[in-house]
């Protein structure tokens, strides 16, 4: 009974009595094919535009660096000094400024995060810098009232200290309190 139904309510209903064209998939194709190597060369040539235009607008190299001919780009470090020490005049104080840069930033950053006395005579020490962050937030900065301000400007103008506060202030107060 459902059969007769569906083909009732469905006269028109069928399969498709044509297929898609091979020839219009195949023509789609070639066409993708043709548009895909189009913007291949499109790219390739206008990265190979930038780059000749990026050559010829060059900075021109130091003319110390011209007569050793050590070009950073293509040598190595070793590369590099040994070719300066054979054609650059002595003494030499760089070779490398990042290779020789790097030791002196990680020794400061040691010391910045590591506690020492800066004078152990009157009690100042140093903290490492996360932990002084961490104090002055929960502490604050200190705050000068609004009428101790106008004091201290005009007693800045006459070039006496005014007599409420300390040489060295908040921060030597910070810095014993963190022992």
């Amino acid at each position: 009974m459902s059969e007769e139904q569906f083909a009732s309510n469905n006269s028109g209903a069928g399969f498709e009595k044509e297929d898609l064209d091979p020839v219009g998939v195949l023509f789609f194709m070639v066409g993708l094919a043709v548009v895909g190597v189009l913007i291949y060369f499109i790219v390739v040539g206008f990265y190979n535009y930038l780059d000749a235009y990026d050559r010829t607008h060059q900075q021109p190299m130091n003319p110390m660096a011209v007569k050793t001919q050590a070009d950073p780009a293509t040598m190595n470090f070793g590369q590099i000094k040994d070719k300066i020490d054979a054609t650059f005049p002595q003494p030499v104080l760089e070779y490398n400024e990042r290779i020789q840069f790097t030791p002196e930033v990680a020794r400061e950053d040691q010391v910045l995060g590591s506690y020492d006395w800066v004078d152990q005579k009157n009690g100042v020490v140093r903290i490492p810098i996360d932990q002084a962050i961490d104090i002055l937030a929960k502490r604050g900065l200190p705050v000068i009232p609004p009428g101790e301000a106008a004091k201290a400007s005009a007693s800045a103008k006459t070039s006496t200290p005014p007599s409420n506060t300390q040489v060295g202030g908040p921060r030597r107060e910070l810095e014993k309190n963190s022992r």
